[in-house]
């Protein structure tokens, strides 16, 4: 024998012995608990941690406390496909009682042990010479927290800390998009003399406060400045709401399945009686609620389509509830509804937002600020209003340009990757930067429908690339720049007949007005999950380990573990569990 043949040196491993993979999730929130869950389900032989930079689990639901925070999807949506959690306290849950639920999730599955707080990665280098991940991650010998920046913002600093390392197989990146929040750009906000807080970083003793001679100025109307305006009206002397861009406030998701439940035609929520809870047991029927409410989610998606009919329908219907809402001070619609299509930005129910804009003890302010005084707020139109307390609910940064370096290939760094725009590969993967894949990042999000589908989805394709990656003894998975390229021309493509690639500012589009949708799956969440149910392996590059050539070597030294060991089931074939029964037709069924 000559050539390659000849020199080939098969593997002295049996074909179905797991090789030691170790792997690494950034991130504790919905993605790196749901990572926890499958990474240690379905991988053998695994070391598994997931680093987290806060001092708890729950990602935006730990950092966000800001009065009034709830999701706007319906609580028995917003949850894992596998879970069946019957007690919710209402048709819509606060972000404490979800926090809640994170909490048991972690504890029920037993992930604590995996998970480091207050673990900080501040560098991740893929190593190409060995195929793996190099670490780098700050951890407090002692945590404090120090007065600093606009506003005296607490936040925490590392005054005793140590950098440790770690090397992985493996990295998943559960950051999330809504994590990074960000200061509004204002003249003099730092020169302040009151108090100044964001949505985002909200000090939980200060709502808690005794605000009712307090004048408190609101700035933004995102989903959280909606729901901060909500909750404070009642609680002080008079808001002030600054309002620089247009919205749409839709009627409440999927209301008709609200008042199914027990809801009414003018209810914003619904709390579940211990009898609802009682009837959520029945498996049966908590299965027909929970899909009624999916289906009735998905239905939306069409409405993101241009020029459907449904769009026109949900346009009218909208405007006409926000124009009713607003009766008594009808001037602020004209600040509020927007020229732009539905969805364009983020749709928001925002139960009783209108409401309480026409409170007497509520200003609309649609003038741009100019700048922050030390007493107050001024307006480019020249009027002047002072304030106790300043509240920026002025979002976060979604550039998916994250707070720590990640360098791949050549010494390129995600962010020089990521310019003009992020773009990858079906959102999971990003070519120069082989075995590592994420939930939750560029072109994930949802404009309508089930966000979460996506990111469990997203985590059970980085499983099995993590169990090809193992299985096959693979050093290097690489996303095929060819890939990322077809990916981008359907981006491309899709986007345009859609609301979401039409004129308004939006953080699906990085805060711009125009140009490319960088936060959105380019179709429905349910075109989502189809497309990355069976991943296409031939749209990677691959290196093997022990420098192998033959794509045969992961076949090891030609036997079974059963091979091998001597008190091995050698027909384990034959196991109920392991034959896939075809069923029989009914009609031969009588025959035989």
């Amino acid at each position: 024998m000559t050539g390659k043949f000849q020199s080939f040196k098969p593997g002295s491993f049996q074909i179905d012995d797991p090789r030691p993979i170790k792997v690494a999730t950034i991130g504790a929130g919905y993605s790196g608990i749901v990572a926890g869950i499958r990474f240690l389900q379905r991988v053998q032989n695994i070391d598994f941690t997931i680093y987290d930079s806060n001092a708890g689990i729950g990602g935006t639901w730990f950092v966000n406390k800001y009065p009034g925070l709830q999701c706007d999807i319906p609580s028995h949506s917003y949850q894992l496909t596998f879970e069946n959690k019957t007690d919710w306290s209402g048709f819509y849950a606060s972000g404490s009682e979800i926090l809640k639920n994170l909490e048991h999730l972690v504890d029920k599955y037993n992930l604590r042990p995996f998970i480091k707080l207050q673990h900080r990665v501040t560098c991740a280098r893929y190593n190409e010479a060995t195929g793996k991940w190099h670490l780098t991650i700050k951890k407090p010998k002692k945590l404090s927290m120090k007065t600093t920046g606009v506003g005296a913002l607490k936040i925490s600093n590392y005054e005793d800390w140590e950098e440790v390392r770690d090397i992985v197989d493996v990295l998943f990146t559960a950051v999330g998009s809504l994590s990074r929040w960000s200061w509004p750009d204002i003249a003099g906000l730092e020169t302040f003399s009151g108090k100044v807080l964001h949505s985002a970083d909200w000090d939980t003793t200060d709502h808690l406060k005794d605000w009712k001679d307090k004048t408190v100025g609101v700035i933004g109307v995102g989903s959280s400045a909606i729901q901060i305006v909500a909750a404070l009206q009642p609680k002080v002397k008079h808001l002030v709401n600054y309002v620089r861009g247009k919205t749409w406030i839709s009627s409440i998701f999927v209301k008709d399945q609200l008042i199914r439940l027990g809801g009414s035609e003018t209810s914003d929520n619904y709390q579940f009686t211990g009898k609802d809870k009682e009837t959520f047991k029945d498996p049966k029927f908590y299965e027909e609620i929970r899909r009624n409410i999916e289906s009735d989610l998905n239905m939306a998606h069409p409405a993101t389509l241009l020029s459907t009919p449904i769009a026109e329908l949900a346009r009218s219907e909208f405007k006409e509830s926000m124009q009713k809402r607003l009766a008594k001070k009808p001037w602020i619609a004209e600040h509020l509804i927007p020229d732009f299509g539905v969805a364009c930005r983020r749709l928001t129910p925002g139960p009783g937002y209108l409401e309480v804009l026409c409170e007497d003890n509520v200003s609309f302010v649609p003038a741009l600020i100019k700048r922050v005084t030390p007493t107050g707020i001024e307006t480019v139109d020249g009027k002047f209003q002072e304030l106790d307390v300043i509240v920026c609910a002025t979002g976060f940064d979604t550039s998916f340009r994250l707070d720590f370096d990640i360098i791949g290939k050549g010494g390129k760094t995600l962010a020089e990757h990521h310019n003009p725009h992020p773009k990858t590969y079906l959102s999971v993967a990003v070519d120069g930067f082989p075995n590592m894949f994420q939930a939750l990042g560029p072109n994930a999000g949802v404009g309508a429908g089930n966000l979460l589908l996506i990111m469990e989805r997203q985590v059970d394709y980085a499983v099995a690339a993590t169990l090809k990656i193992q299985r096959e003894h693979i050093k290097s998975m690489d996303a095929k720049p060819a890939a990322v390229a077809d990916f981008e021309e359907w981006i491309d493509s899709y986007f345009p007949k859609t609301v979401f690639g039409t004129k308004c500012r939006s953080w699906y589009k990085a805060g711009k007005e125009e140009g490319r949708v960088v936060a959105l799956w380019p179709g429905s969440p349910m075109h989502a999950a189809k497309a990355l149910a069976h991943p296409r392996w031939e749209d990677f590059d691959y290196e093997f380990l022990d420098g192998a050539l033959n794509r045969c070597y992961w076949f090891g030294d030609g036997n079974t573990i059963a091979d091998v060991k001597e008190d091995a089931d050698r027909a384990w074939y034959l196991r109920p569990e392991n034959i896939d029964y075809p069923p029989v037709p009914v009609s031969t069924q009588s025959k035989l």
